[in-house]
């Protein structure tokens, strides 16, 4: 049976110019979810304490400092009957593309010898990471992907074969998976990566021929969504509050229909 990992790398580095202006005075990761009076990276940390994660690597670029001190004066949770998450901040000194710049945060983790939970910095989930580490152990994968099937931004038709329309579907969820950006990875993964350049281009096709790499499917009314825009702000802050009278909240654990699943809109 796998080790679970206890170790994991938040990927904080973006500019977030389409969260502008939320964005002009903090990094993305900093932005904070209506109604909840917490930043995206805060119930990220929230998140992984509770699955059991100890240290936290933040890959830093945009604005960093802000995040730094944040993290530095911030009351950071911890996992069960354990102290506070220890966090460390990396910042990239030149680009190094998406690969590189994951390679370059995975050298601090603790313990290299170990699995690892990774996470793009604009994620807002709730889910159980150590089932997706069971899965990705159980598959002997060195790299496994959680994977959303996201709603369409727009209404939908159905029609019959004779083209006439039967139904009006509004928002149906995707015919496709997409990439939800948290990762489990084997130790064996980070020498994978490239120094530079893009590791979904590169590693990640390299391991699926070798069918090495595996896609967890987050369960049926699990919520996820991408901040990418102010738009996913305001759905984020309308999803919270129809959500307030089930005694669930999107970003906490939900059962079956609960909470859709929400849309990740480029």
């Amino acid at each position: 049976m796998m080790q679970l990992p206890t170790q994991a790398v938040i990927l904080a580095g973006g500019q977030g110019t389409r969260l502008r202006p939320y964005t002009d005075d903090r990094p993305k990761p900093m932005v904070e979810i209506p109604g909840t009076g917490t930043p995206i990276i805060g119930h990220q940390l929230a998140w992984l304490a509770a699955e059991g994660v100890t240290d936290v690597v933040v890959s830093c670029g945009h604005l960093a400092d802000v995040l730094g001190n944040w993290l530095t004066t911030a009351e950071l949770p911890g996992a069960a009957g354990r102290s506070a998450l220890r966090t460390r901040v990396v910042v990239e000194e030149e680009p190094l593309g998406r690969g590189g710049g994951l390679k370059y945060a995975a050298a601090s983790l603790p313990r290299p010898d170990e699995p690892w939970y990774a996470t793009n910095g604009d994620i807002w989930t709730r889910f159980a990471l150590r089932e997706m580490a069971a899965f990705h152990g159980e598959r002997d994968a060195v790299a496994t992907l959680a994977l959303a099937r996201p709603r369409i931004p727009w209404g939908a038709v159905e029609t019959d074969p004779f083209g006439h329309i039967l139904d009006f579907i509004e928002a149906p969820p995707s015919p496709y998976l997409v990439n939800a950006g948290v990762y489990v990875f084997s130790s064996s993964f980070t020498a994978m990566l490239p120094d530079r350049g893009d590791h979904e281009r590169t590693t990640f096709p390299r391991l699926a021929r070798q069918r090495l790499l595996a896609g967890f499917q987050l369960p049926q009314g699990a919520y996820w969504r991408a901040i990418d825009t102010a738009k996913d702000l305001e759905e984020a802050a309308k999803e919270l509050k129809d959500a307030q009278g089930t005694g669930q909240k999107p970003g906490q654990e939900a059962g079956q229909g609960t909470v859709r699943e929400a849309a990740h809109e480029r």
